[in-house]
């Protein structure tokens, strides 16, 4: 699958998974609101880099969220500048892995991810989490891009016995190579905003 377009982007992961991960205690900054979805940074230890979360409100049944999320063939919603996906190993409800290639303007030089992504289910709550991290050794380094090593992703979908589902997206990536620090912290706010207002469309337009 071929995909380009801008480069901004390449921050966000577009499998999009699920579990907070605990990054630093430290408090999150609350951003902005728009379209019903509230978005928040905070700065990671020990660098100028930022994560980013997004919380939202999805009113739609939580399989219908999940199963857009977990599927890997069906990237609509997904970052706009994922120019090539490879799945690598897949368990329904439980494990996937994959490659995946960014596209960036030149002269920035692509990038390349290899993500393990896992699922789990509260068999009590019904809540889904889902969390992604680099998969390391699988895929070798293909010098035509700069792979991104540093990377973590989730989602957390709550049901809420309405119809609706609590949706919390956390996430952090360091692009590596020569990307300004300036322009990742200024398009992370983007990132939750689009991915999950991408959701909200495609499962809420009816």
């Amino acid at each position: 699958m071929i995909r380009t377009n801008n480069f901004p982007l390449i921050v966000v992961f577009l499998f999009s998974l699920a579990l907070s991960y605990s990054m630093e205690a430290q408090s999150w900054d609350f951003i902005k609101e728009k379209d019903g979805i509230r978005i928040f940074t905070r700065k990671e230890g020990g660098n100028s880099l930022k994560s980013f979360r997004g919380v939202a409100e999805i009113h739609a049944p939580i399989e219908d969220v999940y199963n857009l999320i977990g599927n890997v063939k069906n990237l609509d919603w997904w970052d706009k500048n994922l120019r090539e996906i490879k799945v690598l190993h897949y368990e329904k409800e439980k494990r996937a892995q994959y490659y995946l290639v960014y596209d960036s303007p030149w002269p920035v030089t692509d990038r390349d991810l290899c993500v393990d992504a896992t699922i789990t289910t509260d068999p009590v709550t019904g809540v889904r989490t889902i969390r992604a991290v680099p998969l390391e050794n699988v895929v070798p380094e293909n010098h035509a891009y700069v792979r991104i090593k540093e990377y973590r992703q989730s989602w957390i979908l709550t049901p809420t016995g309405k119809g609706v589902v609590h949706a919390v997206l956390e996430g952090y990536v360091d692009p590596a190579g020569r990307v300004p620090d300036w322009i990742y912290n200024m398009v992370i706010t983007d990132t939750p905003l689009k991915i999950i207002r991408g959701i909200k469309q495609r499962l809420e337009k009816h």
